[in-house]
């Protein structure tokens, strides 16, 4: 994404070898909670103030969108780093929500 701490939605993604069209953003939301090992390496007033706005490396951005098919779909960014060489997130298919 063009704003790796602040991503938009995507408007195209690829999943299982198909491209899938976002026709519409139906919900996001943020999660900048810090899990396991990082979660315990700051003062709770530091760690207070990181989970409202996050901080370098942590938190996912969550979209729900409706593909121009008519599927629907979470994704999310994750803005922790997967190698020391790379200091970008990565773009996650998390689930397909299927019709009740």
């Amino acid at each position: 994404p063009d704003l790796e701490k602040e991503p938009h939605c995507p408007n195209t993604f690829t999943w299982r070898g198909q491209v899938f069209g976002v026709r519409t953003m139906l919900s996001e939301w943020r999660d900048y909670r810090r899990k396991g090992r990082v979660a315990r390496n700051m003062t709770v007033r530091h760690l207070r103030a990181a989970a409202r706005r996050g901080s370098w490396g942590v938190g996912r951005f969550h979209f729900r969108v409706a593909t121009d098919s008519g599927r629907i779909f979470d994704l999310y960014y994750d803005r922790r780093p997967q190698r020391a060489g790379d200091r970008k997130g990565s773009w996650y298919v998390w689930r397909e929500l299927r019709p009740r």
